[in-house]
């Protein structure tokens, strides 16, 4: 049964026996493009992208049902072959009896250390798994050691097999793209070039060089290799039980040219001899490269024991700067959770969506939606280089409101969609304006509002509804004036264009269309009548966010922006308008049609008041129509009641939620965002979180599930219904909703409810009995309580955030420090306090909270604000209220950088 335990406080974790838990992988990795997965006995893949595998691609399923590993075998006089990685044939039999090996893990951010010690065969192993920084090489450093009171003599062979090609080609013409290889050894390992690269992108020149290396601590070559898989394991073996080692046959020299074979980067070393509790080393190099030559380079720089060992240090400290938040509660083990948390969105930038065994879909890259919330952490972590992010991803919105759906590898490189197909999603429209707020009131930096941005154009014209056929691949792929110019529009204009589209654009009832799917991609079966009544009211906070965003300008000292000629007809003031389906569409259409190959390029001066005061009314107008059309309430009892927003319509025009002959139809994002929003009344809030309770919470799996079941297939609304329920978008406990729920009840001041939403999630990861997974948040956990698609997942994003923003209370307002906690009493340590080190204004600071009185979440005040010990009275650099206190922006920026700065509040 798995269990870990924290050794530090920096998130590293220690696990006995992972092996007997199935579905186990670790992310190592660096940011120049290799990317790694291992499991507790050496299994996984490498690569660095779709087309470029250097080990064989793995599914989950292909954790336990596949043989080939990064082996490691000890050829013992007398005793026969043991594996250093438990990958032999009697070792695996073992598993699961008294005779097992005892195995010790121990990971930190990106490396990977096994223990296994066997006392059959008097021999220990300890093998390193790491990237560094720099180099696209995954590095094994492999410590052998005598247990044993008599000396061991054996040989060691390294035995890794080098898939090299794209991962297509798992069925796709795999027999056939292995006769495309040409196999080399040189003095320290086995080269693979294939001579062509066949996948989706046809038949190409293959440029790119896989490879196994390896030498001994000390830097010597090794003996000699096996470098096709068929005489590796011979006729009858296998990699659990390779024929060419067991029966001992003659190494390939340096030098050797084979071709048209699946390679082997089997490596043999010199027979040692090791005495009594005597240890020696090996160092494996698994990576790729276009330059044969550079390989050598690599090759060189870590030859050594010494070199590898600084290889890892430095990559320790890579890593520890790049985790610029961290928290210190009375729970040591969710200060550590929280440690993998913050380091989540970095390895979401890395591996994309894609390339970790659960994640066996797409081909990398991140897609819209993702690629803003991970900018969420990176402006608390990092802020230095959002802005120029956040105006890049501008670049991805089209004319009519929508956007490309997938990101290039170039900073503000888009692409319509990889499959070619026009799909809208509608939330796509609501995310960069929640990320461009935090910015903004992060930095204070309002100007990035006004900076000039391009628009995406390609053949997808007016929201998705028709092609522009005169527009072809070779044509700029930006929107054009009618005399042949880029057109530049601001951020600000960008934002107003993708909310008031989708203002325009609603079905039957007069919320937005649904169109392709909306967050929940699996409510796909609706694209003609369908509609996002929860997506409807995160536009409704949206417009709210936007008001106070043209406020800020306004206190700034601006008066007036300029917008596209064309985007006026969007401003229509007029509630009539408002309330006719027809109407709305036939404006829409009218604005497409007149901006969806080129505009005029015209500007036009809009009143910043006059444009506050639009988007205020649309923003009430639809929180009411929801309130007045949406609203389910069920009577239980006079101090219990439960209601719920339908959020909702399938493809036949009907609702989805409310009471039915099945039963209680209740989905967690409709409540999220209409909480989030202040569509919700705060006594709908609390109706809602009664219904919550009553048909969401299953503790057991990790507390809110994403629906109830809704006993039916209804392929009038989307493929989640096709799953079974408890599993993924049905009825899972989906991570990322889970915690937006929990975002949007502190932010309305529900604060033991949101903390609740949080706490069972931790909880749950922490039961690693029934969660089965490292340290970290899971996209969901299925109904058994498994975490499931591990550490690539926006909840980390979210859940940083809310721990931060809103538990802790640090945050940014118009570039001010504000400091609102919210933490419960149990939050706080044995002495009291409770801290957070962040990032803010460019300087390091650590807010300690100081719960002098022991008092609860709503009974404490801000009393006193203490800065590096100096009690700060004056109200130009610190505004005490109640609830919270405004530490002044001139006030920060006058501390000193270098230093970091500490801030003590007193709470009675």
């Amino acid at each position: 049964m798995l269990s870990y335990q924290f050794t530090d406080n920096k998130g590293t974790f220690r696990v006995i026996d992972p092996e007997n838990t199935s579905y186990l992988y670790f992310p190592i990795a660096n940011e120049t493009g290799m990317k790694s997965s291992v499991t507790p006995l050496l299994g996984g893949d490498c690569k660095m992208d779709q087309n470029s595998f250097v080990l064989q691609p793995v599914s989950s399923e292909d954790l336990h049902n596949n043989k080939v590993s990064r082996n490691f075998w000890c050829d013992i006089e007398g005793k026969g072959l043991w594996s250093a990685t438990g990958m032999s044939m009697h070792q695996l039999s073992n598993q699961l009896t008294q005779k097992k090996e005892k195995t010790l893990l121990d990971a930190g951010m990106l490396y990977h250390t096994m223990y296994r010690v066997s006392d059959e065969y008097g021999i220990g192993s300890k093998i390193l798994s790491f990237v560094p920084i720099e180099d696209n090489v995954e590095i094994m450093k492999v410590d052998i050691r005598n247990i044993s009171n008599e000396n061991l003599e054996f040989t060691a062979t390294a035995a890794i097999p080098i898939y090299g090609r794209s991962a297509d080609n798992i069925r796709d013409h795999r027999h056939v793209t292995s006769l495309l290889h040409r196999i080399e050894t040189r003095e320290y390992g086995v080269y693979v070039k294939p001579t062509f690269s066949f996948d989706e992108r046809g038949h190409q020149k293959n440029e790119m060089t896989y490879y196994v290396a390896g030498c001994t601590g000390e830097g010597n070559k090794p003996e000699g290799f096996y470098p096709v898989v068929e005489e590796y394991i011979g006729e009858g073996g296998d990699f659990l039980r390779p024929t060419a080692i067991l029966n001992k046959q003659q190494v390939v020299k340096k030098d050797c040219s084979l071709n048209g074979y699946e390679a082997m980067g089997a490596i043999q070393f010199e027979r040692m001899v090791l005495r009594p509790q005597e240890e020696c080393s090996f160092i494996l190099l698994i990576g790729l490269d276009k330059d044969p030559d550079s390989i050598q380079e690599v090759i060189k720089r870590y030859d050594t024991v010494a070199k590898v060992e600084k290889a890892y240090n430095e990559m320790q400290r890579h890593w520890d700067k790049k985790k610029n938040v961290s928290i210190q509660t009375g729970d040591s083990k969710f200060n550590n959770f929280m440690q993998w948390v913050s380091f989540q969105p970095i390895l979401r930038r890395i591996y994309g969506c894609s390339f970790l065994p659960h994640h066996d879909y797409g081909k990398g890259g991140r897609g819209w939606r993702d690629l803003w919330q991970d900018c969420l952490a990176l402006t608390l972590m990092d802020p230095s280089g959002v802005r120029e992010a956040i105006c890049n991803n501008y670049a991805g919105v089209r004319m009519d409101g929508s956007n490309a759906t997938i990101i290039g590898e170039k900073p503000g490189e888009f692409i319509a969609d990889r499959n070619n197909i026009t799909r809208v999603w509608m939330d796509h429209g609501f995310w960069p304006l929640v990320t461009t707020d935090l910015y903004i009131q992060q930095t204070g930096d309002l100007s990035i509002l006004l900076e000039k941005v391009t628009y995406f154009k390609d053949k997808q014209i007016e929201r998705g509804e028709a092609i522009d056929s005169n527009w072809n691949s070779f044509d700029s792929k930006c929107m054009m004036t009618e005399d042949g110019k880029v057109y530049e529009g601001s951020v600000l204009e960008h934002i107003l264009l993708e909310n008031l589209t989708a203002f325009y654009d609603v079905g039957d009832h007069n919320h937005m269309r649904l169109r392709g799917a909306d967050w929940n991609d699996a409510l796909d079966m609706a694209n003609e009548r369908g509609e996002s009544v929860a997506f409807t009211a995160a536009y409704a906070g949206n417009f709210d966010t936007l008001t106070r965003l043209c406020k800020q300008l306004m206190l700034s000292g601006i008066d007036e922006v300029e917008i596209a000629e064309e985007i006026l007809i969007l401003l229509k003031q007029d509630v009539e308008l408002y309330e006719s389906v027809t109407q709305k569409k036939s404006l829409l259409k009218e604005y497409c049609e007149g901006s969806s190959k080129r505009i005029s390029g015209k500007l036009r001066r809009v009143s910043l008041d006059e444009l506050m005061n639009n988007l205020k009314q649309k923003a009430e107008w639809i929180k009411q129509h929801i309130r007045d059309n949406e609203w389910i309430e069920e009577n239980q009892t006079e101090t219990d009641n439960h209601g719920w927003f339908n959020g909702y319509y399938d493809n036949a025009g009907e609702k989805v939620e409310g009471l039915f002959e099945q039963g209680i139809r209740m989905m967690l994002t409709s409540q999220v965002f209409a909480i989030m929003s202040g569509t919700a009344t705060s006594e709908q809030v609390k109706m809602m979180t009664n219904a919550a309770d009553a048909y969401l919470y299953k503790a057991e799996v990790g507390g809110y599930r994403l629906n109830t079941d809704f006993k039916e297939l209804k392929l009038n609304l989307g493929r989640m219904f096709g799953f079974a329920y408890g599993h993924k978008e049905n009825g899972a406990v989906f991570s990322h909703m889970t915690v937006m729920y929990a975002n949007a009840l502190y932010k309305r001041g529900f604060v033991k409810e949101g903390y609740k939403a949080i706490e069972t999630l931790y909880r749950q990861v922490s039961n690693a009995e029934v969660s089965k997974i490292y340290p970290g948040i899971p996209e969901y956990f299925n109904d058994k309580g498994r975490g499931m698609y591990h550490y690539l997942t926006g909840a980390a994003s979210w859940l940083m955030l809310t721990v931060v923003t809103q538990m802790f209370g640090v945050r940014g307002l118009g570039g001010d420090l504000l400091i609102e906690p919210k933490l419960l009493n149990e939050q706080f340590n044995q002495a009291k306090t409770a801290s957070i080190s962040t990032i803010f204004a460019e300087h390091n600071l650590e807010v300690v909270l100081v719960n002098e009185a022991d008092r609860e979440y709503g009974e404490y005040q801000v009393a006193e604000v203490y800065v590096n010990d100096k009690l700060i009275t004056e109200q130009d650099k610190v505004v005490i209220n109640k609830e919270y206190c405004i530490c002044k922006k001139e006030y920060i920026q006058s501390l000193v950088k270098e230093m970091s700065q500490q801030i003590k509040v007193i709470l009675r």
